[in-house]
């Protein structure tokens, strides 16, 4: 139940980059979540995240400014050989990160065992979706914070608030993915990897790009996944958003590509003790990182300032249009008006 205080949410950003992180600090964000530079996180792309030096860097940047830093341990342990997970786990405690965002119960344990001061946030790609699989994790492992699945009702999510201490903390605005995030093994067929373990859909090894005498076509792992006139705007590609030939039509027959955007329900969200708001994007450039921040920053000020009076303002959805994939938005799962 809401009280009479509006307590704001956290407003935690991504950081794919040292510039990124810097952006999301200067334009408002509370907490910046960033990966390491291996399979140990669940953005594993090439040209990304951070080495030590960056993370130390980034660090000393945010916390001379008030603001957190979260480090994503939250892809799963290889149990042939966890030490790479364990030896994050380390670094991210010797490098100052304010807490680990985890999903593997192995690194959970190894955090609880030798980094108990380390606070634990669940990550989303751990798949906690009820509040008697979030109590599991907080009682066992000290979890402190859930990140939630992008499969819930608005309803939904206040019924998990209602029964757990956990503080939990929904996704605001990014891509959105159509699986129950952790348990999606979609590209495994394709390629191989899981994406649970490899820390990405679409490994970069697996992707071929081929001219055509129509454009270019994309594959993965062989697969062909989409193809794209020479004009055309093309995006990382990943199976569940490929365009397909089904019955004599080519569509997108999975998900077509578009953004979740939760700023009409902000207000709602915060009046049933939604803890903090994350924006998705670690792949995403330090300008989207920058501008999509400074709207939510206004945005969570606005809503906790003009109680009863919180609108969406033209020009914040002009700008988070321009960042949304296929520029469309959706409040997705939030709102199932067909039940």
């Amino acid at each position: 139940m809401a009280s009479d205080t509006i307590t704001a949410p956290e407003l935690v950003c991504p950081a794919g980059s040292l510039r990124a992180l810097q952006a999301a600090v200067n334009a408002g964000a509370n907490a910046v979540y960033l990966g390491l530079k291996d399979a140990t996180n669940a953005r594993n792309f090439a040209g990304l995240n951070f080495d030590d030096a960056q993370v130390r860097e980034g660090v000393a940047y945010a916390h001379a400014r008030g603001v957190r830093v979260l480090m994503a341990l939250n892809t799963y342990a290889d149990a042939r050989d966890p030490t790479p997970w364990q030896r994050a786990v380390d670094r991210a405690a010797a490098l100052g990160a304010d807490a680990l965002i985890v999903a593997d119960t192995a690194v959970m344990a190894y955090c609880r065992d030798h980094h108990p001061e380390l606070r634990l946030h669940l990550s989303v790609q751990a798949s906690a979706t009820s509040h008697a699989a979030i109590e599991f994790y907080r009682s066992r492992y000290g979890i402190q914070r859930a990140v939630l699945p992008r499969v819930l009702t608005l309803q939904q999510v206040g019924h998990v608030i209602r029964n757990t201490e956990v503080d939990i903390e929904v996704f605001g605005f990014g891509s959105l993915c159509v699986m129950v995030e952790g348990r999606c093994i979609l590209s495994s067929y394709a390629t191989g990897q899981s994406p649970n373990t490899a820390g990405v859909c679409s490994p970069p090894s697996a992707v071929r790009w081929q001219d055509s005498a129509s454009g270019v076509q994309v594959r993965l792992g062989g697969v062909l996944i989409d193809s794209y006139a020479p004009d055309e705007p093309r995006g990382y590609p990943t199976l569940c958003k490929g365009r397909y030939r089904v019955e004599g039509e080519r569509d997108y027959a999975v998900e077509e590509p578009t953004s979740l955007n939760t700023l009409a329900i902000l207000p709602e969200l915060i009046g049933m003790g939604v803890k903090a708001i994350k924006i998705e994007g670690r792949q995403r450039s330090a300008a989207y990182v920058e501008q999509v921040t400074d709207v939510w920053r206004r945005a969570i000020d606005h809503a906790c300032a003009a109680a009863g009076r919180y609108s969406v303002q033209p020009e914040w959805t002009a700008t988070l249009a321009r960042h949304a994939e296929g520029q469309q938005h959706t409040l997705g799962a939030y709102n199932r008006p067909w039940r």
